[in-house]
């Protein structure tokens, strides 16, 4: 196995087209992206789907514990308090951005195998995929609540898409999903063995007509998902989809945040988890996930990483995420000492400072298309 972060191999099919596979290689960081994959992944993917001879592209990772944990969020830190690069931050979340839309924007059919966790940025690359797979391992987060910071990487987009306010429930509290939630919520797209992944992609390469490639790739998949399902328990977003709905049927963010902090009480270690990681979460990103959400749902995708850019940097020159970091990554001690005690004490602008831009003059992604090609 080679020692860089990212595997990129090109594999012919029966036809002679070829099928672009990309494999995540940062097993020791949980297969975080870091800045240096960025450019690299966005560089050949977008190469690849402009070339008419590569007829997918297939997107899984090393070892068996993720698909990928996020970005490299201690060299954010680093850089957001003087220990290194300080023009990191800006530079990874503006190319983190861009990859995820331009993974979103693929006109090739682009499959991504979600085995084990999918966390943070790595929900960004796994959602931006037009065919996503799960296997019975796949552990599904967005915990940003956690340090400070807002489920970002578009989840503007799919999180506005989830029913019955499950977007804003899940962003909020951080709550784990499993395979079987992220189908149920339409986060994943089929459910297949992990132990089938390599005869799926050989599957791959036997197609012989790829005038339709989506509907190509599709059939395949199908076929594996029934022959070869991955075995899942039950989802907990579905067994819990009332209760949550009535947890967040407010009017205002602190009535919201009071519904779903009385789950705390429930008879359920899920429900009490996820009100557990709001009640001792950043009340800051609170207020900036109710906003992104309520504000964002009719943004488009371009729109929707643009204003997430703003609200990224914004949040590097603001001190909880950093306190964020430091207390869950860094010094592990858990115990973070948030700028405002609790969501009721945050002055609405001190979050409106996160919505505007940091720059001077144009959007670092202006630049974006709004359509596929």
């Amino acid at each position: 196995m080679t020692d860089s972060a990212i595997i990129f191999d090109e594999v012919v099919s029966t036809n002679g087209k070829r099928i672009g596979h990309v494999t995540l290689n940062n097993t020791s960081a949980l297969n975080a992206l870091t800045l240096d994959m960025l450019e690299p992944l966005h560089k050949r993917l977008t190469a690849w789907d402009a070339d008419a001879e590569i007829a997918a592209i297939f997107i899984d990772a090393s070892g068996d514990k993720a698909f990928c944990a996020g970005g490299n969020i201690v060299a954010l830190y680093k850089g957001m308090t003087g220990q290194g690069d300080p023009d990191y931050p800006d530079r990874f979340f503006t190319l983190e951005y861009r990859l995820c839309h331009a993974i979103h924007m693929l006109a090739t059919p682009c499959i991504a195998w979600g085995h084990g966790l999918i966390m943070g940025g790595g929900m960004g690359v796994f959602s931006a995929a037009s065919h996503r797979i799960v296997t019975a391992s796949s552990t599904l987060a967005m915990p940003e609540i956690k340090i400070g910071l807002f489920p970002d990487c578009a989840a503007t987009w799919f999180f506005n898409r989830l029913p019955g306010r499950l977007g804003l429930f899940v962003a909020l509290t951080g709550a784990t999903l499993s395979a079987q939630d992220a189908l149920i919520a339409g986060l994943a797209d089929r459910a297949i063995n992990h132990e089938f992944k390599n005869k799926l992609f050989d599957a791959l390469t036997r197609i012989t007509d790829w005038n339709q490639p989506h509907a190509a790739v599709d059939r395949v998949l199908r076929q594996y998902a029934r022959e070869h399902p991955a075995g899942l328990g039950e989802s907990k977003l579905l067994e819990h989809a009332m209760t949550i709905r009535e947890a967040t049927d407010a009017a205002t963010l602190a009535g919201i945040v009071a519904g779903i902090r009385k789950l705390a009480e429930a008879d359920d270690t899920w429900l009490v988890e996820a009100a557990t990681n709001l009640d001792g979460g950043c009340p800051v990103t609170a207020h900036l996930i109710y906003r992104q959400l309520r504000d964002g749902r009719y943004l488009s995708l371009k729109q929707a990483v643009m204003r997430e850019l703003k609200m990224a940097l914004q949040c590097c020159r603001h001190p909880d995420f950093a306190e964020g970091v430091r207390a869950l990554l860094v010094d592990k001690d858990r115990a973070p000492q948030w700028i405002f005690e609790s969501v009721s004490a945050v002055p609405s602008d001190y979050v409106d400072a996160h919505f505007r831009a940091p720059w001077d003059g144009d959007h670092p992604l202006r630049d974006l298309p709004d359509v596929k090609p």
